[in-house]
């Protein structure tokens, strides 16, 4: 690919969860694609595995502290900016092991920052916007996103969650995310107007859906049963697909771990859903080509989830729940079909429709299968990629760097 701007180092900041998933597969294919295209990518990672829990008061307010900002962290990073003379850094996650002062390091240096929202921890505590069973934008918008720490949104723990808050109230004040990042990617049109009315800068948020390479290919013609693919958990609709499935019997199959697995195992047990446990990427992507759709019958606002890429490269229609990206990333009626949130007895009716309507399923497949040729193929996200790099590198020209204060 030639590049007018000659954007050739890139380098990547991420902090991976206590428990792996779907962010640190996106970077790590995110990668690739970059280095298969000619540019020199280079890493530094974090690992919220390696920060113990604490035991005291003074504990508490240490990790407090280096949430909020990580000198260790802004030194790291700056040093392999220096060895690396990276022209843009593109950032993924610094919650909690890196802390916003990584911004602070590309700033020093004149270079400009992208920053990926993968999830929606800029307008939120927690990150999911969910609580108690249903989406919450309670803290949207707010300077201070007290009802997060008050409900004790992360992980169920106040001081966790006040963390969470002192981090996102002391950087709102600092102007770190309105000075300190010269483009934020959106996962979907969706996700970039709750972020917007959290407070960021509309004219920096650029739309940049996932990818999915390589391609699996299409499944078969014949395929047979539903199959849902994911966390077990009241968030994605879990207890509705398993109060659907009381009505079709047997219908469903699930795959995935999480706190429900008692209730999917029992349901099992009773004859209700088929339990395949949780499988690897090949699995999954080879269960997608065998069965008639994928169910996503989620409550909570999705970012842009890979099974149903999976799905839509695999020629596999979507059930999926009516809110949030996701009323955009399916069409109803062409690469899938909707239902509303925490409706079980739409959701059978759906699956019921499904299982009599192979042919209709079938072009929906097809549908979705052209929807990812189209759309979600990794030249597409290469192309959207350094269109948004490109757009922040004169930034780096003296005198046009954003600036944080260390």
């Amino acid at each position: 690919m030639t590049d007018p701007q000659r954007i050739e180092r890139i380098l990547q900041v991420h902090t991976r969860y206590r428990q792996a998933g779907g962010e640190d597969e996106v970077v790590e294919a995110e990668k690739r694609l970059l280095t298969q295209a000619g540019l020199d990518v280079r890493q530094v990672t974090f690992d919220n595995a390696d920060l113990r829990e604490s035991e005291s008061l003074i504990g508490d307010l240490s990790l407090a502290a280096s949430a909020i900002w990580s000198s260790a962290a802004k030194r790291r990073v700056g040093s392999v900016l220096d060895a690396h003379h990276s022209q843009v850094m593109h950032v993924h996650n610094t919650f909690t092991a890196a802390s916003p002062s990584v911004y602070a390091a590309a700033a020093e240096r004149g270079i400009p920052v992208v920053q990926t929202l993968h999830n929606y921890r800029l307008v939120c505590p927690a990150a999911t916007v969910f609580r108690d069973g249903k989406s919450c934008t309670d803290c949207v918008g707010r300077p201070i996103p007290w009802p997060g720490v008050l409900h004790a949104c992360v992980r169920g723990s106040r001081r966790q969650s006040l963390v969470a808050g002192a981090m996102l109230t002391v950087h709102r004040a600092r102007g770190t995310y309105a000075r300190g990042v010269a483009a934020y990617v959106a996962l979907t049109a969706f996700q970039r107007e709750m972020m917007i009315d959290g407070g960021l800068p509309a004219a920096r948020i650029r739309v940049v859906p996932n990818f999915l390479e390589p391609d699996p290919g299409p499944g078969p013609e014949g395929r047979t049963g539903l199959l849902f693919v994911g966390r077990l958990a009241v968030e994605k609709g879990i207890p509705v697909l398993l109060a659907a499935a009381s009505a079709v019997p047997r219908a469903i199959s699930v795959m995935g771990a999480g706190p429900l697995q008692d209730s999917v195992e029992g349901a099992a047990a009773a004859g209700l859903v088929t339990y395949l446990g949780s499988r690897s990427r090949t699995a999954v992507g080879d269960a997608l080509r065998q069965a008639s759709a994928l169910v996503l019958p989620s409550n909570w606002f999705e970012g842009f989830p890979l099974v149903l890429l999976e799905a839509y490269a695999s020629g596999t229609p979507v059930i999926a729940s009516r809110i949030g990206s996701l009323t955009d990333l399916v069409e109803d009626g062409v690469t899938g079909l909707h239902v509303a949130p925490n409706d079980a007895v739409e959701l059978a009716d759906l699956v019921r429709w499904a299982k009599i309507h192979p042919e209709e399923m079938r072009r929906m497949g097809a549908n979705a299968r052209s929807r990812y040729e189209g759309l979600y193929r990794g030249e597409a996200h290469l192309e959207a990629l350094m269109s948004t790099y490109r757009s922040v590198v004169p930034m780096s020209r003296p005198g046009h760097a954003a600036r944080v204060s260390s």
